[in-house]
């Protein structure tokens, strides 16, 4: 039996991307604790078989003195454990629980990296610096690592050709979090009234903005097409603000769904899943868990969403920042309904043969030795 540390940057996200994971772990006999900033999970935490232990943490800053407190709350917790393996997802988890876990000379230290995010979307003043003093730490809390898990191809290279990663530690690709297949099961996707639906976190890189300029160009020619939002607002520096939304609503373009704990009733009452992303995203599990269902996807020709999408087989692919292309794939699924049949079913066949979680999971559990 094992104990293990899975270090997260926000707690509701052991749950949602990492609970059959956590699941999995903890059928196997080992003892799985659950590291995150937030309270308030810890009875669906215990029902996927781990402890949780809050630790300070703050996702979105870049206060260095939070950060050391950061660093010195892991350091303590690892330490009173004594954990065998230590496996961290997203930035600051990823180095500071690594540099935790080299400190303390934690043998078998994992990390898991969910997309390159905001710090990499901008690259000037401020923002250009910061991605500078992410890559040093990153180069130095990856030393110790026996295997860094990437959700896709470009964030691997990416991380090989600035030399973040040690030649001596394996990098292992694995196809995003993956999606339950089961829970996220096949729904007919409704023809009539056509809809098309995004799910984020609500900020800019995200590209909402962009889906609204393209549902403002489409909803003058069909104005009984619906562009549904759902998803929380955000501490994020790019987050949108209340009165944006607020604004849309009052145009009529977008009908805003607030935030919800489980998106798959949205997802079975919309025609047509949307993301037009540029956010540097791991795998958007999102998309997934729209492509189970059986949606037609529409997303970016970007690394982490592009990989999602056979082209004209179960949706289409967009340049960034492009409202003018988005809205020209969308009206084909206007101007062709049949066409949301088809490709959502072919989405769902995707999602069977290339994202079933028990298939994503068992690379990371034998990469760890735990099978």
């Amino acid at each position: 039996m094992a104990k293990i540390i899975v270090v997260s940057h926000y707690t509701k996200s052991l749950i949602n991307f990492r609970g059959d994971l956590i699941k999995s772990i903890s059928k196997l006999g080992h003892d799985v604790i659950a590291l995150g900033p937030e309270k308030g999970y810890e009875n669906e935490l215990k029902k996927l078989g781990a402890e949780f232990i809050q630790i300070p943490l703050d996702r979105t800053g870049g206060n260095p003195a939070k950060d050391l407190k950061t660093l010195l709350s892991l350091i303590k917790v690892i330490n009173k454990i004594e954990p065998d393996i230590v496996l961290s997802y997203a930035i600051k988890p990823v180095i500071y629980g690594s540099l935790a876990a080299r400190i303390l000379k934690v043998e078998a230290v994992y990390s898991m990296i969910t997309g390159l995010g905001y710090v990499f979307t901008r690259d000037k003043g401020k923002e250009g610096i910061l991605k500078k003093v992410v890559k040093i730490l990153y180069k130095e809390a990856l030393k110790n690592n026996k295997a860094v898990f990437f959700q896709n191809p470009d964030d691997m290279e990416f991380f090989r050709s600035e030399k973040i990663l040690d030649n001596r530690t394996q990098a292992v690709l694995i196809n995003g979090s993956g999606v339950n297949i089961d829970r996220f099961y096949y729904v007919s996707p409704p023809i009539k009234p056509l809809s098309f639906l995004l799910i984020a976190r609500l900020i800019w890189d995200k590209g909402i903005g962009v889906y609204v300029e393209a549902a403002r160009k489409l909803k003058s020619r069909h104005p009984e097409v619906s562009f549904k939002l759902l998803g929380p607002f955000d501490s994020n520096p790019a987050a949108i603000k209340k009165n944006d939304v607020e604004k849309w609503i009052s145009e009529g373009i977008i009908e805003y769904l607030g935030e919800t704990e489980d998106v798959r009733p949205y997802i079975a009452n919309s025609s047509v899943y949307v993301l037009p992303s540029y956010y540097r995203e791991g795998t958007p599990r999102s998309i997934l868990e729209a492509m189970a269902m059986g949606r037609p996807i529409i997303t970016t020709n970007a690394p982490g969403c592009k990989e999602t999408v056979k082209e004209g087989v179960n949706g289409f692919l967009v340049p960034t920042k492009d409202p003018y292309s988005l809205a020209r794939a969308m009206e084909k699924f206007i101007q062709n309904p049949d066409l949301i049949i088809s490709m959502g079913k072919e989405s769902r066949k995707i999602a069977e043969m290339k994202y079933d979680v028990n298939t994503v999971n068992n690379i990371i559990l034998k990469t760890m030795s735990l099978i």
